[in-house]
C-alpha cells in the first residue's frame, strides 16, 4: 500500500488544536524558535493542507523533538499524542524485506530463488510464470506482476470498503486477483510498484520458516528492538490503545467516513502493520545503523533501481529491497518507505548511518494536488538537512 491513489491503479504514484512535546533544552541546543519551532511550523503546514491530525518525531544527535497538530478523533476533539498508534501501511514492506534478508544471511533462501521454487503453481496463468520471477524482483518491484490492489474495491472505493471492511482475506485470494491479469512487463524489464510482490514475499517467509510473516517480524524485529507499540495484526480490525482515527472520502463525492476499523488481511505483508512515530524511528535507526542486517544484506537492500513512477512526489527516487532512496536538497540521499492506506499517510526518512530519523503521520485524505505529500517531504528533508548533518 503506497497511497490511496497508488491503490487505485497499477502505477505506484499518480497525481499522489496544536500541540508540542519536547525534551527540556540543554545548553548545547539552539533556542526553541529555531529547532522546536521549525518542526512545529512544518507540522502546522501539513495540517493546513487539509489533513485531520498530524504527529511528527525528529531524532538526531541533539535528541528527540515532537510536534502535533489537528485532532486525533473528530468525534471527541481529542488532540493527537505522539504516543498514538496508527496504520503504517506500506512501511510494513521494509519490515518484511528485512526478515527476508535475515533468512538470506542464514542461507535458508536466496534472492535469486524463483517464486516457483517456494510457491509451486501460485504464480501462473494469463502469462504469469513464477519460474521467471525471483525473490529479488519481488522485493524491488521489478517482477512485472499486476498490482492486485488495482482490482480490489475493498480498499479503493467507499462502497467496496463499507461492504468488505471486516472481511478476512487469504493471501491466496489476493494473489489470485493479480493472476486474473497478464503481467505488466517481463520480469526484470522495468520497475513498477505492485503490492502483489509483498503478499508473495510474506507467503515465502511462511514457507521457509513454518511461521507467518507476522510471527517472524515480531520475533526478529519487534521484540528485540522493544517496539512495544508496534503490532503485526492478522484479522483484528481494531487498533488497540490510544490511536489516531482515520478518515477518507475515497476521492468520491460526499463527506469522509471513519475508516479506522478495518480487517488488515486485505493488506497482508504489503501493508497491515500498526505502529507509532517513535517505534518507526527506532526501527529505521536500527536498520540503517546495521543492527538488524549483516553488511552484505544491508548493501543488497540499499542496491537500488530507478523508480521514475515516484517522481511526482519524490523526484529522482530509486528503490532497493523494500527501501526507497531519495535525494536530499542539501546533497546526498536519505532512505525511506512511505505508506498510505485509506485515512492514513505515513512518511519517514533516515540518514545513511541511521543517526538521524524523521517519522510523520497524517490522517485524512489531505489535498488532492499533492501539496500534503510535498509538505510532508519538505519536513523530512528540512530535518535531515539541519546543520548540514546527514
Amino acid at each position: 500500500m503506497m497511497t490511496l491513489r497508488h491503490l487505485a491503479s497499477t502505477a505506484a504514484l499518480t497525481a499522489l488544536g496544536l500541540g508540542l512535546i519536547a525534551p527540556a533544552a540543554s545548553a548545547s541546543e539552539p533556542a526553541p524558535t529555531t529547532f522546536r519551532g521549525r518542526l512545529q511550523d512544518s507540522v502546522d503546514a501539513i495540517h493546513r493542507t487539509g489533513t485531520v491530525g498530524v504527529v511528527a518525531q525528529s531524532t538526531g544527535p541533539r535528541g528527540k523533538r515532537h510536534a502535533t497538530a489537528g485532532v486525533a478523533d473528530t468525534g471527541t476533539g481529542r488532540a493527537p499524542d505522539i504516543r498514538d498508534r496508527f496504520r503504517i501501511a506500506s512501511t510494513t514492506k521494509t519490515f518484511v524485506a528485512t526478515v527476508m534478508l535475515q533468512l538470506v544471511a542464514e542461507g535458508r533462501v536466496s534472492l535469486d530463488d524463483s517464486v516457483e521454487r517456494w510457491l509451486p503453481g501460485v504464480v501462473s496463468g494469463n502469462g504469469n510464470d513464477g519460474g521467471a520471477v525471483t525473490v529479488r524482483q519481488l522485493l524491488n518491484h521489478t517482477s512485472g506482476l499486476f498490482n492486485y490492489t488495482a482490482d480490489f474495491p475493498a480498499i479503493t472505493s467507499r462502497k467496496g470498503f463499507e461492504a468488505d471492511r471486516y472481511t478476512t482475506w487469504t493471501d491466496e485470494q489476493l494473489v489470485e486477483i493479480a493472476m486474473r491479469h497478464a503481467p505488466d512487463f517481463a520480469p526484470g524489464a522495468k520497475w513498477a510498484y505492485s503490492n502483489t510482490n509483498y503478499i508473495l514475499a510474506g507467503m515465502i517467509i511462511e514457507k521457509v520458516t513454518g511461521r507467518s510473516w507476522q510471527q517472524e517480524v515480531t520475533r526478529r524485529i519487534v521484540r528485540p528492538l522493544g517496539l512495544r507499540d508496534t503490532l503485526t495484526p492478522d484479522a483484528q480490525s481494531r487498533i488497540p490503545g490510544p490511536h489516531l482515527r482515520g478518515y477518507s472520502g475515497f476521492g468520491e463525492p460526499g463527506p469522509a467516513i471513519d475508516v479506522t476499523d478495518f480487517n488488515p488481511t486485505a493488506a497482508g505483508a504489503a501493508g497491515a502493520m500498526i505502529s507509532t512515530t517513535g517505534d518507526v524511528s527506532r526501527f529505521f535507526a536500527a536498520l540503517l545503523g546495521g543492527r538488524l542486517l549483516h553488511p552484505a544484506q544491508l548493501a543488497e537492500m540499499r542496491t537500488t533501481v530507478r523508480a521514475a513512477e515516484l517522481d511526482p512526489v519524490w523526484p529522482g527516487a530509486r528503490y532497493g529491497l523494500g527501501l526507497m532512496e531519495i535525494p536530499l536538497s542539501c546533497g546526498g540521499v536519505y532512505y525511506s518507505h512511505g505508506g498510505d492506506l485509506a485515512g492514513y499517510t505515513t512518511r519517514d526518512g533516515v540518514s545513511a548511518d541511521g543517526r538521524r530519523v524523521v517519522a510523520v503521520e497524517a490522517t485524512g485524505d489531505g489535498a488532492p494536488d499533492l501539496s500534503t505529500e510535498k509538505a510532508q517531504n519538505k519536513l523530512i528533508d528540512q530535518e535531515l538537512c539541519a546543520d548540514g548533518k546527514r
